[in-house]
């Protein structure tokens, strides 16, 4: 969202615009504001040890509501597939206050894959006045579910943008980064491996970090870098099976240009994460996809992304394939990325100004 926030204040005449953030992730949300420069005007540090669904749903449509109620707005704006997304278009539904919904008509079909991702963004697709959907797939599923036309806009996703930027200040400025990162990536070649959903949760986890064990162990060149996710649901695992192996660098999360940097000195990027799908092919980095499904097709039919699952051998025999075939590995880091050229907020606040 930090590109259109961005956006927004090129246009003080015409729009007021104030940041909420509900903090559901402290750390992150606090490295990422830091980096774009924002200043939030309503901060609901909703987090708390141990949260779950039921409470940060319902702390967030109490909260917004205070906030909405306060500013009498005349758009809410969300983005994604978060809680906070649902729950504030929930929010502003009950206030009748329009809603546009960045990264809007993303959909695997299974709604507990991703979980509960899935359901919020539907949930907030059906409640938008405005879809701002980032492709062309993206604009027909809206439209297979009765979406008007008129209440839909293609713009590419924002996320490309904030990527360029952030790339782009990264390499003028050359910033200090963490030792271990640094370390990490000094020779050979690195995998970069990101890992947080729910439905992974389990059985899963342990079956992507078995993986990353086996190729490490079967080749000697490779160093993982793996900022491991706060959860403990994803710590237990990730620090049971990985911790102390030589050649596999367990971070924590890294500031988000810091993890551009990480993307643009790897060799491949093993994931679950949505945005990092379109993020690695912008900077030519091949994905491996650690699900068994994705709401993001469009990778997969441009030839930057390869659905792999959880199983370990599967993630295993993909992973070697690349490393070994130059040739798959080139036709996978040259492929056209579809996501965007950069220059979607700009057509998102260009909506709604017209």
């Amino acid at each position: 969202m930090a590109p259109v926030v961005r956006e927004l204040k090129k246009h003080p005449e015409a729009i007021s615009a104030k940041v909420c953030v509900t903090a559901q992730h402290r750390e992150m949300l606090d490295q990422a504001l830091d980096l774009f420069e924002i200043n939030p005007e309503y901060d609901l540090e909703i987090m708390k040890q141990g949260q779950c669904l039921s409470y940060v749903t319902g702390k967030v449509l109490v909260e917004v509501e205070n906030v909405l109620a306060a500013e009498n707005p005349d758009w809410v704006l969300v983005q994604g597939d978060t809680t906070t997304t649902m729950a504030s278009s929930l929010a502003a539904y009950y206030r009748r206050v329009k809603i546009g919904h960045v990264e809007a008509g993303l959909r695997t079909g299974n709604k507990f894959h991703p979980f509960p991702e899935e359901i919020n963004r539907r949930i907030g697709d059906v409640m938008a006045d405005l879809c701002f959907a980032p492709t062309e797939a993206a604009r027909e599923n809206l439209r297979r579910e009765g979406v008007p036309d008129g209440a839909i806009r293609v713009t590419g996703n924002t996320v490309i943008d904030a990527l360029i930027w952030v790339r782009d200040r990264m390499r003028a400025s050359q910033p200090a980064l963490p030792e271990r990162l640094v370390e990490a990536q000094a020779e050979g070649r690195s995998i970069l491996v990101t890992g947080h959903r729910r439905e992974n949760f389990g059985p899963g986890f342990e079956h992507i970090c078995l993986a990353i064990r086996d190729i490490v162990e079967r080749f000697p060149d490779i160093r993982v870098v793996y900022p491991v996710h706060l959860n403990p649901n994803v710590q237990a695992p990730v620090r049971r099976i990985l911790g102390g192996l030589k050649r596999v660098y367990l971070l924590d999360p890294l500031p988000y240009g810091a993890f551009v940097l990480a993307m643009d000195r790897c060799c491949l990027v093993l994931t679950d994460s949505g945005g990092v799908q379109e993020e690695a092919p912008s900077l030519g980095k091949p994905v491996l996809v650690m699900r068994e499904t994705t709401e993001r097709p469009e990778g997969i039919e441009a030839g930057n992304v390869c659905l792999v699952g959880t199983e370990r051998e599967r993630i295993v025999s993909e992973t070697a394939e690349l490393l070994n075939n130059p040739a798959r590995y080139r036709a996978m880091a040259a492929a056209h990325n579809p996501y965007g050229d950069g220059h979607a907020a700009q057509r998102i606040v260009e909506a709604l100004l017209a």
